[in-house]
């Protein structure tokens, strides 16, 4: 199977900045990428750069197209909504669809209405005076009602309310994900994407610290939750990071062998988050 995106090498500088520092990525048809990673790690230069809006150096194909050079054809199956995106505020809703409609040949004007119909953004309304949440919701509904195999959401929930955070990725999963299309989100809201997510990509100052699928990383990672002197001694074994519980300690282990473990206290799959900010901490300490 040709994979949707494959990169090897990626790099982008600005100056003395290494925004993406050798990045490999490989995502096959039917998954969903978390990127996650701090303020300045690379993940938006990332992201415009498969899209072919930022240079950059090494390989890389995109839905067989390499958007350096492919950019207008690539763009005919990929949608993108991005944290600084901005409708025109003059326009009406149904002006916009009139638009869409006209310049897109795999918009559907019938199903982007039907979204519609299910949230409180009239067809008369001017986007001016939609609220953040109304605005996000007219824009993934144009978004997909483009028949598009690879969508790309750069922190599209920034700045809404946690009920339509949950509405929107509710509205993703139902609404447009199957097993032919594939979504990579850049988010920093870590634990309300982690359950519909197959992979997950760390980066941190350019470079990627991980980048795996969902249940790799529960192969390969374990939390031990242990309390009084089973934490003490918990804490005397190699581990990525640790945080502190009532009367004890979290830790988290990398490629380690759950039999030590186990007599010290309750192992689970260590949430997303925790993990992110372990490796992270790991990261920043080999400087």
């Amino acid at each position: 199977m040709t994979a949707v995106v494959e990169a090897r090498g990626l790099q982008r500088r600005y100056g003395e900045q290494q925004a993406v520092a050798g990045v490999d990525l490989q995502l096959e048809a039917g998954s969903v990428l978390g990127l996650i990673g701090p303020n300045g790690a690379g993940k938006t230069t990332l992201l415009r750069s498969l899209l072919g809006l930022t240079r950059c150096e090494g390989e890389l194909s995109v839905l067989g197209l390499d958007p350096r050079r492919e950019q207008a054809r690539l763009m005919q199956d990929v949608c993108f909504i991005a944290d600084t995106a901005v409708l025109p505020r003059w326009m009406r809703v149904r002006e916009l669809l009139d638009y869409t409609e006209g310049v897109h040949p795999r918009f559907s004007r019938a199903h982007a209405e039907r979204l519609l119909a299910r949230t409180e953004v009239g067809l008369q309304r001017r986007i001016g005076e939609l609220s953040k949440g109304m605005t996000v919701q007219l824009h993934l509904a144009l978004v997909m009602a483009i028949d598009a195999r690879l969508l790309i959401l750069d922190e599209p929930t920034l700045g809404l309310d946690i009920l339509f955070r949950k509405q929107f990725f509710e509205q993703l999963l139902n609404d447009y994900f199957d097993e032919e299309r594939t979504i990579i989100i850049s988010t920093h809201q870590v634990e309300e994407v982690e359950h519909i997510l197959t992979h997950a990509m760390f980066m941190n100052r350019g470079r990627t610290l991980l980048c795996d699928s969902m249940l790799a990383l529960e192969q390969r990672y374990v939390e031990l939750r242990a309390v009084g002197e089973a934490a003490t001694r918990a804490a005397a074994i190699p581990h990525l990071g640790q945080r502190p519980l009532l009367g004890g300690r979290a830790l988290i282990y990398e490629d380690v062998n759950r039999e030590l473990l186990a007599p010290l206290g309750e192992l689970c799959t260590p949430a997303l988050a925790d993990l992110f900010v372990a490796k992270v901490g790991e990261d920043n300490g080999h400087d």
